[in-house]
């Protein structure tokens, strides 16, 4: 599954070799949502960690990625879930977008509003 999502390059941190074969580097992207701005962890895995060296701190990018997750036990038997957000292309945050994936499956995801409750009528009340 593929989301975009487009903000500010807040934090660029240098590749970390995990493994002999896997290598990883995080960032986080400022984006404003509403009246406070939201810090989103990226991942970048193997190959793709070169995609953010041509971008500095500030820049407005879009970033399309692919939402995974993980289930792992740990020492003490807790199964433990991870998510992740690899990202896999980074483009100006002015670019256009060349991805061909349906636009429902390409906005970021919003959480459905719930209709309000009518509040309870005061001759109602217990006390």
């Amino acid at each position: 599954m593929s989301f975009q999502a487009k903000g500010k390059l807040h934090l660029k941190q240098d590749a970390q070799q995990v493994t002999e074969k896997f290598r990883k580097r995080e960032f986080v992207l400022e984006m404003i949502e509403g009246n406070y701005p939201e810090y989103i962890k990226f991942q970048l895995v193997n190959d793709k960690c070169t995609l953010l060296d041509k971008y500095n701190i500030g820049d407005e990018i879009q970033v399309s990625f692919n939402l995974r997750g993980k289930p792992f036990q740990s020492k003490t038997g807790e199964m433990v879930y991870f998510t992740n957000l690899d990202a896999w292309r980074i483009e100006n945050g002015g670019a256009a977008t060349t991805q061909t994936t349906p636009a429902s499956q390409t906005a970021m995801p919003t959480m459905p509003t719930m209709p309000e409750a009518p509040l309870p009528d005061d001759d109602n009340l217990p006390f």
